[in-house]
């Protein structure tokens, strides 16, 4: 019904509390006062008609309706501006998305935006890649936006990046200041100074600002402004240091790259780990710079970006921004901004990073592209390297995807002419590298997981003065505890798993679900003291090294023994100084980190990826294992890697061992053609979880019936497969059951996934439930 006349006025000069409510009240009269104003001809035609359709951090795949409010920002009312807009009982941050003439809702019911938070609208292509991304993985666009700005801008904040006054000495002035023997100290200070002082510096020598002020007045000191983050960049040449020679291989994929440095022009730069990928982005960056123009460069780990990081500023001297979790908000925010303004020209980040606007976008490079990591898992669950495939396309610039071990389904792009496969198989060090040599576990006896052999090799290379790495991708001290007596074994009562044992602190943990628990006395079902630790984990392996080799340092790297802030980069310092010790490291170590030292690897189990449900864990333990491998042998003395398996007549791992992983991956590439799997067919995972096995399945077991239906009536070409359980059904206290959808087009999947994601939200018990849509899954957990 309409408002009483008069509306309700302000309670100014009535108190906090009154003005509080006045203010609500005021926020939902609003689109009542705006009304009546259209109706005495007080505002324009064009707003008077106009509603904003505005995107919103919901999971809602949908737009909602508002009014513009009284007064438009000074750009006007554009896609992209950031407003403030009441939700249900709360005020949230939206972007306008949409601009429409009407709605299907009476104005009555619109309520307005309460503030413009932008003076501009937020950058173009930043837009369209959420856009895009939104779309392709059948998320809410409000959502997508929400994940895809920096904490600061969600939270309502100015995008602007922080900025520094600097104080400096006029040397052209002069003044006497026999009579003013502070202000004599301070412009000899500033005068010591030429590119200027921060007044906080100033405070710190006991000058005041109002001296600094006395200065500036008297034409002897002034003041600039710069930002903290990427400030402008020096003039002259663009490198600090000289790049790197070349060998052929380097210099014929950096000519290929030069070819079409105006265009999309995607290349994969497959190369043997330490065979110089890093030296051909460096120089295609170069050639990007002088250009004027950004580069964004992905990398799969944050362990990965304080060493990158170091390089590309070590050889630029233009502006170069780095953009991951470890950052602080208003850290973040500035990166963003220097990359959306055009001063920052070299980008660096994880998966994340891929949604920095770039004012002059030159080039992405995608590094270790097959890596898992950039995969986004829960919520909006984009890749970020296909992501890059897409903003590349859109920009029309170059795209680099390098790795040692590509995935297949790049390698498959490159093999069928879509990308360019550019190859590097030699190393500077001119060492081959080192093959995997298999040795059989099978009736020997082990200490922390190792064999005689290995530890005999071990000692051998500590003796010559050089490094051993140990890999074993297990955390904690044992993979699980049980009774020798009765055969208990500890096990999750909320995921189907068992618990990890871990001495540091002792306790019993699982890795799915994070529970912990203390470790018992006893076994809880017979009594027995006898409880045993069963296989090694990385705290084991420590252990046992430390034992026979006590004077060696032993380093222990994995998610446990790093979680201080910088504590992982202060590991990897003490091992550049090249003493010999001991490395102990989940996967975390062989992410394309340099090890000049180390000449000799040991994986302490080899099997966990051979024989899994999951199609893809042989093509991701193979590369695993070949990146890992790739870590000996880097720098002048040749490398050795010693691979323990209690299956060294498996076809794939003597394959691997023998030719290499590319043969491998070619194999696997016939395999998948065959089954018809991924690359050659486009797959959607639908996970259903719930509290109750029965509510998780019966609605898989709808959605199937219908979607299988509404297949059969419109003749799409997509399979619907299941429902069935998840490879782990039970996790975190939920039952997880899968729907799979493959395609031979990639069209026919999106319309047949759309159309599912549509149904889900119109049924009832699917409320009732968690479910989610994951397109091109990289695991099927």
């Amino acid at each position: 019904m309409p408002p009483p006349d008069p509306l309700p006025g302000t309670a100014y000069g009535f108190g906090k509390t009154a003005n509080r409510l006045a203010a609500r009240s005021f926020r939902f009269w609003r689109p009542y006062i705006l009304a009546k104003l259209i109706a005495g001809g007080q505002l324009p035609d064009s707003v008077s008609s106009q509603v904003l359709k505005i995107a919103l951090p919901s999971p809602l795949r949908r737009l909602f309706d508002y009014l513009p409010a009284s007064r438009p920002p000074p750009c006007g009312w554009q896609l992209g501006l950031r407003v403030r807009v009441p939700f249900g009982r709360r005020d949230v941050v939206g972007v306008i998305v949409e601009l429409a003439d009407g709605s299907e809702l009476p104005r009555s019911q619109l309520r307005a935006v309460i503030e413009v938070l932008d003076d501009a609208p937020l950058p173009k292509d930043w837009l369209w890649l959420c856009r895009f991304a939104a779309r392709y993985y059948q998320h809410s666009l409000g959502d997508t936006l929400h994940h895809a700005m920096p904490a600061r801008l969600r939270q309502g904040h100015a995008m602007a990046g922080r900025t520094q006054t600097l104080w400096l000495a006029n040397t052209q002035a002069s003044s006497d200041l026999s009579r003013a023997p502070k202000q004599a100290e301070l412009y000899t200070l500033l005068h010591q100074h030429p590119h200027g002082l921060p007044t906080r510096a100033v405070s710190a020598h006991g000058f005041t600002r109002e001296q600094l002020l006395a200065l500036m007045k008297k034409g002897l000191a002034s003041k600039r402004e710069i930002t903290l983050t990427a400030p402008e960049p020096p003039t002259g040449s663009l490198l600090a240091t000289p790049a790197l020679p070349l060998n052929r291989e380097q210099a014929t994929a950096l000519a290929a790259l030069h070819e079409k440095l105006d265009s999309y022009h995607p290349c994969l730069l497959e190369g043997v780990t330490g065979s110089g990928k890093t030296e051909v982005y460096l120089q295609l960056i170069e050639a990007v710079a002088a250009k004027g123009k950004q580069s964004l460069v992905l990398v799969p780990e944050i362990g990965l970006t304080p060493q990158t990081l170091a390089r590309f500023r070590n050889r630029f001297r233009v502006p170069v921004v780095a953009l991951h979790s470890g950052l602080t908000d208003p850290e973040r925010l500035d990166a963003w901004e220097a990359a959306a303004s055009g001063r920052a020209l070299i980008i660096i980040g994880t998966r994340s990073a891929i949604f920095t606007p770039l004012a002059n976008p030159g080039a992405i490079i995608v590094d270790e592209e097959h890596d898992g990591s950039y995969k986004q898992h829960d919520g909006l669950r984009y890749h970020a390297r296909d992501l890059a495939v897409a903003r590349a396309h859109y920009h029309g610039i170059p795209l680099l995807l390098g790795s040692a071990t590509p995935s297949l389904e790049s390698l498959q792009q490159a093999l069928s002419g879509s990308y360019r496969h550019l190859r590097l198989t030699q190393r500077p060090s001119r060492h081959a590298p080192a093959k995997l040599e298999l040795i059989d576990l099978r009736h020997q006896r082990r200490q922390g997981g190792l064999l005689p052999d290995a530890i005999k090799a071990i000692k051998s290379t500590l003796s010559a003065g050089k490094q051993v790495l140990i890999f074993i991708n297990r955390r904690g001290f044992a993979p699980t505890l049980a009774c020798h007596a009765c055969g208990w074994i500890a096990e999750c009562g909320q995921c189907d798993s068992r618990m990890t044992l871990h001495r540091q602190p002792p306790l019993l943990a699982c890795h799915h679900c994070d529970s912990r628990r203390a470790l018992p006395d006893a076994c809880p079902e017979c009594g027995s003291g006898d409880l045993r630790a069963l296989g090694s984990g990385t705290e084991r392996t420590e252990e046992t090294l430390q034992g026979l080799f006590p004077k060696v340092t032993v380093y222990r790297i994995d998610r446990d023994s790093t979680r201080k802030k910088d504590s992982f980069e202060q590991i990897l310092k003490e091992i550049q100084r090249g003493e010999p010790c001991l490395l102990v490291g989940t996967q975390m170590l062989a992410k394309g980190h340099h090890l000049p030292h180390v000449t000799l690897v040991v994986v302490v189990n080899a099997d966990g990826g051979l024989y899994a449900a999951d199609f893809r864990a042989l093509e991701h333990s193979a590369q695993l294992l070949e990146q890992v491998a790739g870590r000996a042998g880097r720098a002048a003395d040749r490398g050795r890697v010693l691979v323990q398996t209690l299956h060294p007549d498996d076809p794939h791992l003597g394959q691997l061992a023998e030719q290499g992983y590319g043969a491998l991956a070619r194999n696997l590439l016939e395999e998948r053609r065959l089954a018809q799997l991924p690359p050659f067919t486009f797959m959607a995972l639908l996970r259903i979880e719930s509290p109750k096995e029965e509510a998780a399945l019966a609605l898989a077991q709808q959605a199937g019936q219908a979607l299988r239906q509404w297949l059969k009536e419109t003749a799409i070409a997509t399979n619907c497969l299941g429902p069935v359980p998840a490879p782990m059904e039970r996790r975190q206290s939920r039952y997880h059951i899968h729907l799979m959808l493959t395609a031979t087009k990639r069209s026919q999947l999106h319309t047949a996934a759309s159309w599912l994601v549509q149904w889900l939200e119109a049924n009832r018990e699917a409320r009732k439930v968690r479910w989610s849509i994951d397109i091109d899954p990289q695991t099927l957990a």
